[in-house]
């Protein structure tokens, strides 16, 4: 057992994706294919494990297009649409599988017995319903997956807070406006650092590109990759020319191993 971890970048796209419907903004006109974002998520691979962070709309697709035929668990940062939206489609793998584990707070997991009402019932469950193990973490959790340790970081998304995850040399943060001191901390000394950049201009609840460089800057990884990206950003290969040369933006389909 190896246990390098492989790192799959699902989607790096902001709530509406790229392009978005209707726009006629030259970013969504694109060909480039790294100009094509579907909502952020990524995957985590080493030896026989395979787990997902968040599971958006597109998660169906992501799946497929990256053959994924087995995922152990799905961690999740928070209850918005764009990271949970995809629930449903996890229906494959239970019938594979059985009960598929969601790591996830407390809050998040009332918010999707709101949502998703017919997942959680009790009495006359459709026999079709995805079926989930809910394993309520929270920003002082330390748990194991597949026999790495995560460690979860608090974050805020405007006044929401969202969880991040470092598993062994690997941090994982999204829709972060603002972080405490302490939580920085838990992030010191990662190699590869991912992190939310939605666009060059300030944003309430994002890290506008500035904010992302600075926060990079604080915690000095070996490399740092952007994702949860807006078309008003630009084209990739213009923005990608601006960074730093240990900073990127991260695309649709990027894997990189740590």
């Amino acid at each position: 057992m190896s246990g390098t971890l492989k790192v799959t970048f699902l989607g790096t796209g902001t709530s509406q994706g790229i392009p978005v419907i209707g726009s006629d903004h030259p970013v969504c006109l694109s060909t480039n294919p790294k100009d094509k974002r579907l909502r952020v998520s990524v995957l985590l691979g080493w030896d026989e494990f395979s787990y997902v962070i968040d599971c958006g709309p597109d998660f169906r697709q992501q799946m497929l297009r990256e053959n994924v035929t087995r995922v152990d668990g799905i961690l999740l940062t928070h209850e918005h649409s764009d990271h949970t939206a995809g629930l449903d489609d996890i229906r494959p793998f239970n019938f594979m599988q059985g009960k598929m584990p969601f790591y996830a707070h407390k809050r998040v997991f009332k918010s999707l017995h709101e949502r998703f009402a017919y997942i959680f019932e009790t009495e006359n469950k459709y026999p079709g319903a995805p079926s989930i193990e809910e394993i309520e973490i929270d920003k002082d959790s330390t748990f194991t997956i597949g026999g790495k340790q995560v460690v979860t970081i608090e974050a805020y998304h405007d006044n929401l807070p969202v969880l991040g995850f470092r598993v062994a040399d690997f941090t994982y943060l999204t829709d972060v406006k603002t972080i405490a001191a302490e939580e920085i901390e838990k992030i010191k000394g990662t190699k590869v650092l991912v992190v939310n950049a939605l666009r060059e201009e300030p944003h309430y609840s994002h890290f506008n590109l500035s904010e992302a460089l600075d926060f990079v800057e604080k915690i000095k990884p070996e490399k740092a990759y952007f994702t949860h990206i807006s078309h008003l950003m630009g084209f990739h290969e213009e923005v990608e020319k601006k960074l730093p040369k240990n900073v990127h933006l991260a695309y649709d389909t990027l894997t990189i191993t740590i």
